[in-house]
């Protein structure tokens, strides 16, 4: 068994390291920036809203004595994940650590991407495939600077076994009839959840796409991992209806603890040892099992993810 995880005495100092985090401005983020920044990391919190972006900038700088870097980033909109890297490549020319952690759970099932994607799909896996795509020039100089692999920790839930079978997975993650009509056999309460699971199974698979085409040995320029934070009270359970709410409220542990297995990964793991896995808290390796052993629809996912980002 591992030892139980601290921050303070397991996190090295991040003095020369550059780090952004998606949705940091809440919840399991703000609770990974926070200990990033006490160990001196520059810390790109990435948000939807400017507003709660900077308060909770602000908060971090009173609790910490550090002021994290603010991004605009809306995932759910590809032209604003652009936008978020011009920006951030602007600024920094590698980064060395991307916590792929913000997300959208069990919304109301119309709610779609500006593009038209189911909108945990697109904000979940989409946005976030986008935003790394774009950012490899950032990860790859990382290896260079410092001959050490970069970081992509990509924040998913055991919730993957809920995915869709093979045969309507990208009918369920497209907005249309298709998809209308599987949320109407699916039912009120089911089909959010069974669209969730696609998200979390998306995190799986692109994690280990980037695990294998980036993370091979003494070639290794950059690392890929997926984890499970486990079952923590945070924002984005505000869309489920009032027992699961009252339920977590009672149950499920605090955010920071959810933040302990990518805080493990991103820093105090070594790169080899996160490679291609997938955790459990806290850095427990297991196989996530489901229809992540689906090798073509593996394939299927990451071919069109990249065929829905070509032209933004």
């Amino acid at each position: 068994m591992k030892p139980k995880f601290d921050a303070a005495r397991d996190i090295p100092d991040l003095s020369d390291k550059i780090i952004l985090v998606t949705g940091g401005n809440s919840g399991i983020g703000y609770e990974t920036v926070k200990p990033l920044l006490l160990k001196n990391a520059t810390v790109y919190l990435a948000a939807r809203s400017p507003s709660k972006g900077h308060e909770a900038i602000a908060q971090l700088e009173r609790e910490t004595g550090k002021r994290a870097k603010f991004l605009e980033l809306d995932l759910s909109d590809l032209r604003s994940v652009r936008r978020a890297a011009e920006a951030f490549l602007s600024m920094e020319s590698r980064l060395d650590v991307l916590f792929n952690n913000a997300g959208v759970m069990i919304p109301p099932t119309d709610q779609l991407t500006a593009q038209g994607y189911d909108l945990q799909f697109g904000t979940n896996v989409l946005g976030h495939f986008f935003l790394t795509e774009l950012l490899l020039p950032a990860l790859t100089a990382s290896h260079a600077h410092s001959s050490t692999p970069a970081r992509i920790i990509h924040t998913s839930s055991t919730a993957h076994s809920r995915a869709p079978a093979h045969n309507v997975f990208f009918d369920a993650v497209k907005g249309g009839p298709a998809r209308d009509a599987l949320v109407k056999k699916w039912g009120t309460l089911n089909a959010p959840w069974t669209l969730y699971g696609a998200s979390k199974l998306g995190n799986i698979l692109v994690s280990d796409y980037y695990a294998k085409t980036y993370g091979h040995g003494d070639a290794a320029v950059l690392v890929s991992c997926a984890l499970h934070p486990g079952m923590v009270r945070t924002g984005v359970q505000r869309h489920g209806p009032a027992i699961f709410k009252f339920i977590t409220g009672l149950a499920f542990a605090p955010a920071p603890v959810g933040a302990y297995t990518q805080l493990w990964a991103g820093t105090a793991a070594s790169a080899e040892e996160i490679n291609g896995k997938y955790f459990l808290p806290v850095g427990i390796a297991t196989s996530p099992g489901g229809r992540t052993d689906d090798e073509q629809l593996a394939v299927e996912v990451v071919k069109y993810l990249k065929d829905a980002i070509e032209g933004f």
